[in-house]
């Protein structure tokens, strides 16, 4: 049995590639049926295709699961550019849905740094369906922190 990683010791791009390995679980991912597949310094990619069970009352991909989406991709945006010992949070997201998403569309949430410093890192991202078709975009701003102990 491998030890436990020690988080604190590994920059936020090292962190994420841990999850992109499959050595780190992130349970909101296989809840929503999301995950990463590309990550590099300040720029990172989920995909996921919705289920019926994502559905709102009205018959299409509730702007929750599309927001939670992009919520990752800004965020993690950030966490790539994380040194070690260094935490976040996100303080706010803007979300504007462009289009209504339906069950079984496998989309693709890009996110990028807008600007980096030392508290605080500005990201956007935009979520589209494999052809290309726009159905939401993002910008967000996360808290830069010193890891608690």
């Amino acid at each position: 049995m491998s030890e436990p990683l020690d988080l604190a010791s590994l920059s936020g791009l090292e962190q994420l590639e841990a999850i992109l390995a499959g050595h780190i679980k992130v349970p909101i991912a296989g809840t929503l049926g999301y995950g990463p597949v590309e990550v590099e310094k300040g720029r990172v990619v989920f995909e996921g295709t919705p289920t019926l069970a994502a559905y709102n009352p009205i018959g299409s991909v509730h702007g929750g699961w599309m927001a939670t989406l992009l919520d990752s991709a800004c965020a993690c945006a950030v966490h790539s550019m994380l040194k070690p010992g260094q935490a976040y949070t996100t303080l706010e997201i803007k979300t504007v849905f462009h289009k209504a998403l339906k069950a079984g569309i496998p989309v693709r949430a890009e996110g990028r740094i807008v600007q980096m410093g030392r508290r605080a890192g500005f990201s956007e991202a935009d979520l589209r369906g494999v052809d290309g078709t726009l159905y939401a975009t993002a910008t967000s701003t996360c808290l830069v922190m010193e890891r608690p102990r």
